[in-house]
């Protein structure tokens, strides 16, 4: 083989791996899109118990083609109180499962020992994916044809693949070389590495074998490099957590966890059986004759498999493992590291479902942000009392923060494949982060009147801060109303909320005259009394804000 010919083999190759990191990424997206509904109603069912949650991951994996994607759907709904970690740990067992489908598609397109002539006839299905594509106006229509163009490209990067294979299977050269790779650590470790790279263990998986079929490697060295590449599809998830929340560092750790110690035990397995001249390549050889493809699919499965029967059992301590690796804090006045989201994470805009639900959570903590800022400004406004303001300028970072980047991964999200009732929910989201930005924005100006008082060396009276305290009480329960009008959608809520608003108002009118009469008896001066009003006038805005966030929730149901 001359050098062009070795040039053209090496991007035959890269050209391969791009077209079937893209068809993955195709079938994932639209599997994903069509099934989202039946996915969520899925994941649902995975708290049940931990085998059906293993069963859970493996089938939502080989629906949509992406085990990536089924761990953020999990982190998603472990952020949302919906899954607990161990129930997570179990759905994340099944995903490594139903990742092998893809092992198992490709060992199909590889039979009749010619890889092109098998390939060519799944590759069709790119063109007619394509054809749907160009002409199709309907929705589902048009993700159907993404999902066949997608496989059909699965199959042509495959082929591609698997030709570049052949060419360098003809040089002894490389034969040679690759064959001095025999130490199962180092071929689990190129592996790992290699993975990591491409950030996807289906194309890893899919080269190895290629190689074994056109006799590039040994099937033994393939099954320690698939081992490897179970481990670097962890990668991406790991680097993605140390700025994600606790729960998505958690979840990272038990893949990492769950896949590691599935390696080192069969690494020793085959260490022992090394001693007998016995290695896995030996065994699937046997039960897999003359089938090379099928060989390495099949243990990739059966790899998987087992770890999932070994680990399962230690869910809880694998849990409270990785707890105590990424620990809560449980000082509640302990002032926040700094402003960030709580449920919301980029890697949600590639699942809109999950992200649309996460938006909501993030809002709902927003409210009780907003709300906590409020009753702690009423505190500092009676009291003088400054201990705990740090956590109050925390708070109000964190309300000022998700004013912005809540409001600007919503815009990112809105341009994604939405449906119709999301897109509503999503234009009205941004009005209600609005309203409770608004909030904080109030209080941090009771804040202010307290420095005023205090500056003047003044303060209320016992029965002002009784009037103040009856006010607080009151918007504490509109809050209550309106939480469970934005949350659940609850009409009459709202209809509780705004009779509540009522009363506000009545109360901020008699905290008028109650100032009126305290001025001419001369009870109070006027600039505490100025204040006073103040507090008042901002207060009712306060209770005008919350219940503008529960109309907009309301008026879109």
């Amino acid at each position: 083989m001359d050098t062009v010919a070795i040039i053209t083999s090496v991007l035959t190759l890269i050209a391969g791996v791009g077209v079937f990191l893209i068809a993955c990424s195709m079938m994932s997206s639209n599997l994903e899109a069509l099934g989202s509904k039946r996915l969520k109603m899925l994941f649902s069912k995975a708290s049940k118990s931990k085998l059906l949650g293993v069963g859970v991951g493996a089938a939502a994996t080989a629906v949509i083609q992406s085990s990536s994607a089924t761990s953020v759907m999990v982190i998603g709904f472990v952020n949302a109180g919906i899954m607990s970690l161990a129930q997570a740990a179990t759905v994340i067992f099944g995903a490594n499962i139903g990742t092998t489908i893809t092992g198992q598609i490709v060992a199909l397109g590889l039979f009749g020992g010619n890889s092109v002539s098998t390939s060519v006839i799944f590759a069709a299905f790119a063109g007619v994916g394509a054809f749907i594509l160009a002409f199709s106006k309907k929705d589902k229509l048009t993700k159907t044809g993404g999902i066949m163009a997608g496989f059909g490209m699965l199959f042509v990067g495959l082929s591609l693949m698997s030709g570049s294979m052949s060419d360098f299977s003809e040089l002894e050269e490389v034969k040679s070389f690759l064959a001095i790779f025999k130490n199962p650590f180092l071929l689990v470790l190129i592996g790992a590495v290699l993975t990591a790279v491409v950030q996807s263990s289906s194309v890893m998986t899919s080269m190895a074998i290629t190689m074994v079929v056109t006799g590039l490697i040994s099937l033994n060295q393939g099954i320690y490099i698939t081992m490897g590449s179970n481990i670097g599809t962890c990668v991406t998830a790991l680097i993605a957590g140390l700025t994600s929340t606790k729960n998505a560092k958690r979840t990272a750790l038990i893949h990492l966890i769950f896949n590691v110690s599935g390696v080192i035990v069969f690494i020793i397995i085959g260490l022992f059986m090394s001693i007998g001249g016995i290695d896995y390549g030996f065994i699937f050889g046997k039960m897999f004759p003359h089938t090379p493809q099928l060989q390495l699919s099949m243990f990739h499965t059966v790899f998987n498999v087992i770890t999932v029967i070994i680990v399962l059992p230690l869910t809880n301590l694998l849990v409270k493992l990785v707890t105590k690796m990424v620990p809560d804090k449980k000082d509640k006045n302990a002032v926040p590291e700094g402003p960030r989201f709580s449920f919301v994470e980029e890697h949600m805009l590639r699942t809109p479902p999950i992200a649309v639900q996460q938006i909501k959570n993030e809002i709902i903590q927003m409210a009780d942000t907003a709300m906590l800022n409020f009753n702690a400004a009423c505190e500092v406004v009676c009291t003088l009392n400054y201990e705990h303001i740090a956590l109050f300028r925390a708070r109000e970072n964190q309300l000022n923060f998700l004013n912005n980047e809540l409001v600007r991964f919503i815009v990112r999200l809105l341009k994604e494949d939405l449906n119709e009732k999301d897109r509503i929910y999503l234009s009205a989201a941004i009005r209600s982060v609005s309203d409770l930005e608004r909030v904080g924005d109030y209080a941090e100006n009771i804040v202010e009147y307290a420095d005023k008082l205090k500056e003047a060396d003044g303060s209320f009276s016992e029965k002002a801060v009784a009037e103040i305290n009856e006010l607080k009480t009151l918007i504490q329960k509109l809050y209550t109303e309106v939480l469970k009008a934005y949350s659940e959608g609850d009409k009459s809520a709202l209809q509780r909320a705004l009779a509540v608003e009522e009363e506000v108002d009545r109360v901020t009118e008699g905290m008028m005259q109650s100032h009126i009469e305290r001025l001419s008896a001369g009870e109070c001066t006027a600039d505490v009394g100025a204040q006073y009003l103040s507090f008042s006038a901002n207060a009712e805005r306060i209770a005008d804000h919350f219940i503008n966030v529960a109309k907009t929730i309301t008026a879109h149901l």
